[in-house]
């Protein structure tokens, strides 16, 4: 919903039902949602944005064209900062960049697009059929200490890159040191492996926000395909963006030994 109201308060002044006033008060109650998510996702409840303040919001947004009172809460509107959904960021930055080359079209919206740090929980067991558990320990980066807001978007992709499951991001990263940015996040695959087709991979994407062009942008990306899947610890290579879901046109993002570090866990009836 944040992202939603954020882009009618992107939107350009002649495609927009709304007025400029009432776009500000879309984008302050997509910061408030931010909030909310946010505090959904903190283990620590001081000063949190609680559910009771959520409820008064409903009223302003039911009335959003009649609504011209003070807005109940402090906040800042972040129309500045878009949320895209996956794929989306990486053909605004080739665009910028003036990249060449790379397959990294976003594949159809067969699932729904996801806010930062929506995992979603183990699938029930069936007889016979195996589960995987990915634990993303840590990346590697020369750089690592000066990516803002670092998360991960995991998806399971067919060989043509179209999503088998639905694509999950983990929660910002924990902690920044040295050359590594430190997740620690369990991700339960969304199909038992027994019913991933042949030539699936699982992909990787790091991404981080940039101020200066005021979006969060894909780093780089790594994969693991089916023959990797097996109990313990794997290191996989970091590739340069876009992400090819095709993995037709790889290349690494240095020559440097970076790796993103991963745990395998494999549940089985």
């Amino acid at each position: 919903l944040a992202r939603h109201l954020q882009k009618e308060a992107q939107s350009q002044h002649n495609n927009s039902e709304f007025t400029e006033d009432q776009k500000k008060t879309i984008a302050k109650i997509a910061t408030c949602l931010e909030l909310r998510s946010a505090a959904l996702q903190s283990t620590q409840s001081q000063d949190d944005f609680k559910l009771e303040d959520l409820k008064k919001l409903e009223p302003i947004l039911k009335n959003i064209l009649t609504y011209n009172k003070e807005f109940p809460f402090d906040v800042q509107p972040v129309p500045l900062r878009k949320i895209l959904a996956p794929g989306e960021e990486e053909h605004l930055e080739f665009e910028e960049d003036d990249e060449e080359g790379g397959a990294g079209a976003g594949s159809p919206d067969s699932f729904p697009a996801r806010v930062p740090g929506t995992l979603l929980p183990r699938l029930p067991s069936e007889p016979g059929m195996t589960l995987l558990t990915i634990n993303i320990e840590k990346i590697g980066l020369k750089d690592a200490g000066q990516c803002i807001d670092p998360y991960i978007t995991v998806s399971v992709k067919d060989l043509n890159g179209i999503d088998l499951t639905p694509v999950q991001d983990t929660p910002v990263a924990l902690r920044k040191e040295d050359t590594y940015v430190h997740f620690n996040v369990d991700i339960e695959i969304q199909k038992h492996i027994e019913k991933l087709t042949k030539g699936a991979a699982i992909f990787f994407e790091f991404k981080h926000y940039k101020p200066k062009k005021r979006f969060t942008s894909t780093k780089c990306f790594a994969f693991m395909e089916m023959d990797e899947i097996k109990p313990g610890a794997i290191v996989i290579e970091l590739y340069k963006k876009p992400t090819d879901f095709k993995r037709k046109k790889l290349q690494l993002l240095t020559k440097k030994p970076l790796y993103l570090h991963l745990h395998q866990t494999l549940h089985k009836e």
